[in-house]
């Protein structure tokens, strides 16, 4: 449903001195001035830029689901028209002028800070921005061509998840693993230049890299985001070093290793980004024969989010070619919402398809029109990570199975092993988003460094995973985020502490005040219209920071997290 902004969501705004305080007609001539020159840039943007942005995201669209040459041509060349649009010099140097002047309106002031950070970034030499998308282009058709390659036969991504969890058998977890990693150094030359490329723009913006442009960008700081991660990294460390005993006992078991002989093969999924599956409950069997799409239609249509639609323009199931991970977009900031999925009857699938149409209710299907084209997005990427895993966690819970009508064995052992899971969950991924912040923080810092040796000293340190005896590759450049999402990752830990204050927020003022951990969603539409008024309906009009506030009454913190892993 379409909605005007709420009446929260305007108080919130007025609070942050983002509703027009006075009238242009009663502001001085020169505030008005600048008020309709703004007006005016603003139109000329949206007639210009919006054609130019919904065709890179539909060329974008097709070459992940085709993985043709062709269609990854046309995504070149409609984000060099793009790139070449925002790149222009005079109308960057009118929209740097209204940055800098006293616009009335704060909608208006709110869209012309966003609009100079989009343009800032291409503000180098056209050549330049073509290069950088022709090589990360490329790396990215050669991430969707690959597939693992174990003694002449070619695996899928599920199916190198699936031997990773379920084989017995050391040397061939080994050969898959390694075969996982195959396409590193197909992309390592290409990744290594893409980097410098990106460093050479960023200098050229007076940045001393791209790592620490891109944080700019998304209106952060290196400094806070490693402020941060420092003290996450205190927090977890014991509890995960703990946690890491027992995994390392129970994957040694299930694969007859000693303990001492566990290595990074030994783990469920090819960076140990999950927690493996060392529970005493099958998860994957509750959903050998659920239908993982009804699931999800019937749950987000339960709370007042319906996504048929977005079901209905998606992509969904495997095929050579396409992109073998998932991902949401939202092609038009009108509605036109898809998720790009290959779905497999198993748990991690149906937390994967609860995560992306999470995304996918946190977008312009529900952001309201009301909001100027400019702003009408999520407030921030840590934003929409953190809806996207709010949802995900129940595809580990028995209440909310059997409250959409899957029957699970055992309810009781399947919620305590699941608590489990969550916590292992949480502890595992924030150990790996430490080693991903950190690595490309220090890749852009040098390139030219032992990029390898640096890889796995993180890994050690972070992950406590002991390295490979005498490998030496390029593991780093097998993770597709570096090239297709830079400095982006440490957005999912963000967004995970975003997820844990808005559960607890909703626990409170939604349902009742019942425990976090308890908290239960199904046909409770009166979530739906939390969401909605609390977190989706300011869209970028609040910056990350005052859209915590504005959602659970105080700032970004880790003390729901804290709660989350401190439960045993």
């Amino acid at each position: 449903m379409i909605q005007d902004i709420s009446r929260a969501t305007r108080f919130a705004l007025c609070m942050m001195g983002l509703m027009m305080s006075t009238t242009a007609a009663s502001a001085p001539n020169g505030q008005a001035g600048a008020d309709d020159e703004a007006r005016r840039f603003i139109q000329e943007h949206e007639q210009l830029v919006r054609p130019l942005e919904i065709q890179a995201a539909l060329t974008w669209w097709n070459a992940n689901v085709t993985g043709r040459d062709a269609d990854f041509q046309a995504k070149e060349e409609a984000q060099n028209r793009l790139d070449a649009a925002l790149a222009a010099r005079d109308r960057f140097a009118r929209l740097k002028a209204l940055k800098q002047s006293t616009i009335q309106d704060p909608i208006v002031a709110r869209e012309i800070a966003v609009l100079y950070l989009q343009y800032l970034e291409k503000q180098v030499d056209p050549e330049l921005l073509r290069k950088i998308t022709a090589k990360a282009n490329a790396i990215e058709q050669a991430f969707n061509a690959y597939r693992a390659d174990v003694r002449g036969k070619k695996l899928t991504d599920s199916e190198v998840r699936r031997i990773l969890k379920e084989s017995r058998d050391p040397a061939e977890r080994k050969a898959v693993w390694e075969a996982s990693k195959g396409v590193g150094p197909i992309v390592e030359a290409d990744l290594k230049a893409l980097v410098k490329l990106r460093n050479e723009a960023a200098r050229k913006l007076g940045f001393a890299n791209f790592h620490a442009l891109q944080l700019h960008l998304a209106e952060q700081s290196q400094e806070d985001v490693l402020r941060i991660f420092d003290e996450l990294d205190a927090l977890t460390r014991e509890p995960f070093q703990k946690l890491k005993l027992e995994i390392d006992a129970k994957v040694a078991d299930q694969s007859g290793t000693a303990v001492a002989d566990v290595r990074p093969w030994h783990y469920h999924d090819p960076f140990f980004q999950e927690s493996p599956a060392i529970f005493t409950v099958d998860f994957d069997s509750v959903f050998a024969r659920a239908d993982i799409l009804d699931l999800c239609r019937r749950f987000y249509a339960g709370i007042g989010l319906p996504i048929d639609d977005v079901i209905a323009r998606s992509d969904l199931r495997e095929k050579p070619g396409k992109s073998p991970h998932a991902f949401c977009t939202d092609i038009n900031r009108e509605g036109d919402v898809r998720v790009l999925a290959n779905i497999v009857a198993n748990e991690y699938w149906m937390g994967t398809m609860l995560h992306e149409l999470g995304h996918s209710v946190y977008s312009s299907r529900n952001i309201p029109r009301t909001l100027p084209y400019v702003l009408r997005t999520e407030a921030h990427i840590l934003a929409t990570e953190g809806i996207a895993m709010l949802f995900e966690r129940f595809s580990r819970d028995a209440d909310w199975l059997e409250a959409m009508g899957v029957s699970v064995p055992d309810p009781a052992a399947f919620d305590r092993a699941g608590a489990q899971m969550q916590r292992a969950k949480l502890l595992v991924f924030s150990r790996w988003c430490q080693v991903m912040f950190r690595f490309e923080k220090a890749l852009y810092e040098n390139p030219d460094q032992d990029l390898n040796t640096l890889w796995w000293d993180l890994v050690e340190r972070y992950q406590m995973v002991h390295r490979p005896e005498g490998r030496n590759a390029p593991d780093y450049a097998s993770k597709i985020h570096i090239v297709s999402a830079p400095a982006y990752y440490h957005n999912y830990l963000l967004g995970q502490l975003f997820a844990d204050q808005v559960l607890h927020a909703i626990a409170r003022d939604v349902l009742g005040g019942v425990d976090p951990s308890r908290a239960n969603f199904v046909g409770k539409p009166a979530v739906g219209d939390y969401l909605k008024n609390r977190v989706f309906a300011p869209g970028r009009s609040l910056d990350w920071n005052a859209l915590t506030r504005h959602a659970t009454g105080e700032p970004l913190n880790a003390r729901a997290f804290a709660a989350e892993i401190a439960r045993e």
